[in-house]
């Protein structure tokens, strides 16, 4: 069986997340390097950890979380199907088996908001690890003056943090967010879609999926 850490150890695939990652930086895209998805891995792993899923299956959301990005080397349009054709291609040459391939590349084809679904755990797993990643340290822009909204939202976030409750019936996006930087509307113009994905990802792990900025309940 495959794991995690032989995923990692993958010169191959390092270099795509790297390239990928360069292709995002021409096109004026947050951080999606191995930050991103070193997190989006630690993420999934957390959730499915803490809700009691068997060992490979947490195995395999962390390769997917790993993977997830790196069909942007390709184009950012369709990144998510390009990805999970790619990773088809690298699993089956390293012998995986295909029970475990389809679970990864479906997971991966199935991130991207446009026409994501949390077509199975580990797909609702990436989905919710992927999509609460929004940090200051993402955004590649210093100059504030030339700042988006986009730049401003991720550049707003000081702290955020990912959590289950004790009881295993919710997970909670805690923001900590400069309101000075970014208004608490901007962010749900931005963000609202992700919300509502991770809404339908926390449904399938059978939670319910809050949101909390700055103290306060917003969704």
């Amino acid at each position: 069986m495959i794991t995690f850490q032989e995923i990692k150890k993958s010169e191959q695939i390092k270099t795509y997340i790297k390239k990928a990652d360069e292709s995002l930086a021409a096109l004026g895209y947050t951080e999606h390097s191995f930050a991103h998805v070193g997190k989006v891995a630690d993420v999934a792993r957390y959730i499915l950890t803490t809700l009691g899923y068997p060992e490979h299956q947490i195995e395999l959301a962390q390769i997917a979380g790993y993977m997830h990005d790196i069909g942007n080397v390709i184009n950012r349009v369709d990144h998510a199907q390009s990805g999970a054709v790619m990773a088809f291609r690298i699993l089956d040459k390293m012998g995986v088996e295909e029970e475990d391939i389809s679970t990864i590349i479906s997971a991966i084809g199935n991130h991207d908001e446009e026409t994501a679904f949390p077509v199975n755990e580990v797909a609702a797993a990436l989905i919710l690890a992927d999509k609460t990643d929004v940090r200051y340290t993402r955004v590649r822009n210093r100059d504030l003056a030339s700042f988006d909204i986009h730049d401003r939202v991720n550049y707003s976030v000081k702290e955020a943090k990912t959590l289950i409750n004790e009881e295993k019936t919710g997970i909670t996006l805690q923001l900590t967010i400069d309101t000075e930087v970014c208004a608490v509307m901007d962010y749900f113009e931005i963000f609202l879609t992700r919300m509502l994905l991770c809404k339908k990802a926390a449904e399938k792990l059978k939670l319910k999926f809050h949101l909390e900025i700055n103290g306060q309940k917003a969704l």
